[in-house]
């Protein structure tokens, strides 16, 4: 949250402003890891009318990509780069999701990955 907040102040894009770093980054750390979760229990064990949970979980996702965007920069009136914040947010949102579902320590996590190397190669 410091970087994007960094970002906000320094770098002078119209639609990078600390209010919507805040907004979507409280969002993000909120949403994005229970929607990560949603998903692969969905996909896991398709429990009856998965494909729903998938299709509510990704709703979600886009209000705190999109719909929080296009809300705050009307609201206050500043230029919108719709299509460039997607590609930038996107991403983000999912892989800040998929750091905060881990559950365990970072060292946890680099053994995990090692030993999930080994068993692939």
């Amino acid at each position: 949250m410091c970087w994007l907040l960094y970002g906000a102040v320094t770098f002078g894009i119209a639609d990078w402003d600390a209010g919507i770093t805040l907004i979507m980054g409280i969002l993000t750390y909120v949403c994005a890891p229970w929607i990560l979760r949603v998903v692969l229990l969905a996909l896991r064990e398709r429990p009856p009318y998965w494909y729903l949970w998938i299709v509510a979980a990704l709703a979600v996702a886009w209000v705190v990509i999109d719909g929080v965007y296009v809300l705050y920069h009307t609201t206050v009136g500043n230029r919108m780069f719709r299509e460039d914040n997607f590609y930038a947010s996107c991403p983000i949102y999912f892989l800040a999701g998929a750091f905060w579902l881990y559950r365990g320590s970072v060292k946890d996590f680099l053994a995990d990955a090692r030993a999930s190397f080994r068993r692939a190669a």
